[in-house]
């Protein structure tokens, strides 16, 4: 029985090694969300370029696209950019939230480094950001045709994701 109680620590430790080993096998950047398959919550905001021109969900409707949340504060955000507007250029249409921004300084970041949005909405209070879940900026949606979210990407969207996850899912719908 003595020699037994030799062996416990040994066990205790290699149960929280294989804890730890598949800790680190998990993808940092999954971020599940509860609004795949529903609908995009109901909105009705002002656009950055025109915030006087309120919009609703029904703007993001009629063919499959990819939602950016963003702003000019987010550093990622900014790495994001010049490849948002290369999809943009390739037809891909892509709406824009901009999330708890400066309208202004948003504005002039749109103009100063292009604009990749079809249309990008102001969420200034952040209540659209809160009912889509978001973390923070950047994420990327992928919206269906019938403004159903279909897929939720946590991080910078570069040649990787959107050749190996975003576009196979859009190509799909």
């Amino acid at each position: 029985m003595s020699r037994i109680k030799l062996f416990i620590p040994l066990i205790i430790f290699a149960v929280l090694a294989g804890f730890f080993w598949r800790g680190l096998s998990l993808d940092p950047t999954h971020m599940p969300s509860a609004l795949i398959d529903r609908p995009m919550p109901v909105f009705q905001l002002g656009t950055v370029m025109d915030p006087e021109n309120k919009v609703t969900v029904d703007a993001l409707k009629g063919r499959p696209a990819l939602l950016n949340v963003w702003a000019t504060w987010c550093v990622s955000c900014k790495v994001e950019h010049p490849y948002l507007n290369r999809l943009a250029e390739q037809g891909v249409p892509i709406f824009g939230v901009n999330y708890k921004d400066d309208t202004v300084a948003a504005q002039a970041w749109l103009k100063k480094l292009g604009n990749p949005y079809v249309l990008s909405v102001i969420d200034q209070d952040g209540r659209l950001g809160i009912d889509l879940g978001v973390f923070g900026a950047p994420e990327t949606y992928v919206l269906d045709g019938n403004g159903v979210i279909r897929y939720k990407h946590v991080g910078v969207v570069d040649d990787r994701v959107w050749s190996e996850t975003l576009q196979p899912i859009m190509a799909n719908l």
